[in-house]
This record gives C-alpha cells, structure tokens and sequence, in this order.
C-alpha cells in the first residue's frame, strides 16, 4: 500500500450514523478487522484487547437497551447489522502498577490502537463504523456475560453506509505539530 492510499482511507474514515439494514458484513470483512487489531503494538506487548462481535439482533437489541448511558439518544444504533464492542484486559504490573508512576493507562492506549486499526480496516473495506464511548459497562457485561477482569472500553456499530460524507473539518497542521519544542513552527 502506497501512503497516499492509506492516508485516503484515514481522511474518509467518520462516524457513519445511516446504515444499510439489508447488507450484511461478511464474517471474512469482520475478520480482516480482528486481523488489523491484533496487529496493534502494546505495551510490553501485553495486547489487552479483546472483541465481541454481535451480530444477532436480540443481543444487539440489549446492547442498545442496556449498554449505553443516559442522555445521548442513538436511535440509530439499532440499524446497524454489527456492534463490536471493545474490551481491554488489564495485567497488574503493566496497566495497573506503572501508571502509578507514568499517570498513563497504557490498557487504554493499547486498546484505542488496537480499535483504531480495527475501523481503519474497515474503512478499507467499504464499512463504515461509530466508535461510541457514552458506554455502561456494567450492561454491556450483563448482557454479553464478560467475566469481571475485562473491562468494556468501547462500541463500535458496523454497516454498509447509505450515504458517503464528506470528510470533517480538521485543525490545520499548524496548531497540532509543532517542532523541537512546544509552540515552534518549522
């Protein structure tokens, strides 16, 4: 792959909030997403993700009804053939015992990689996706049965998308990188 392909796909990836219902993904498309994730570096290469894949409409019904929190109505969630729902898995040592001393949570970061090379890869294949963080953790568990130690960290809806948007305005590239020291322009 080319840089300009790649970045393409990063400048068209946005959340889709309009599926097509009548289009499924592919159990190989979810896969080739899996594939991307896994692939994500880590933090002493602990890889804390882990990724439910729902498909079946019950348990998509309950996601909606049970996973989210108050106040942000997402009706459009239920259109969505796929939910993903990203979890992190989180070692002692590494995610627990160094952020005490670094104030990062690394779980988190290597999980949001993780995600992130998941919706890429989706992009890439045509789907579009909502990484949705307004999360109840304690539904998403309920309903998925996910055994205490893992930690729901996101969802993402997946679905052929009814319309293509146009990319988002972004910041210019002057006010996010700077060079040699904070503030410094090249």
């Amino acid at each position: 792959m080319k840089i300009n392909e790649l970045l393409e796909i990063i400048k068209w990836r946005n959340s889709c909030r309009s599926y097509d219902a009548s289009k499924e993904i592919s159990d190989e498309a979810i896969n080739n997403c899996i594939i991307a994730a896994n692939n994500a570096p880590s933090a002493c290469n602990k890889q804390p993700w882990r990724f439910v894949i729902v498909k079946d409409p019950q348990i998509r019904k309950g996601l909606y009804e049970h996973g989210l929190l108050p106040g942000l109505p997402m009706k459009w969630i239920q259109d969505a053939p796929v939910i993903a729902v990203l979890c992190a898995k989180s070692d002692a040592i590494v995610h627990w015992f160094t952020p005490i001393f670094s104030k990062i949570p690394y779980y988190l970061v290597d999980s949001g990689i993780a995600g992130e090379h998941f919706v890429l890869a989706a992009a890439a294949q045509g789907i579009g996706t909502c990484w949705i963080g307004w999360i109840n953790g304690k539904g998403i568990r309920r309903v998925l049965g996910i055994p205490r130690g893992i930690q729901p960290i996101a969802m993402f809806t997946m679905g052929y998308p009814l319309e293509k948007r146009n990319p988002a305005p972004k910041l210019d590239q002057a006010e996010i990188a700077f060079y040699d020291k904070w503030g410094k322009q090249k």
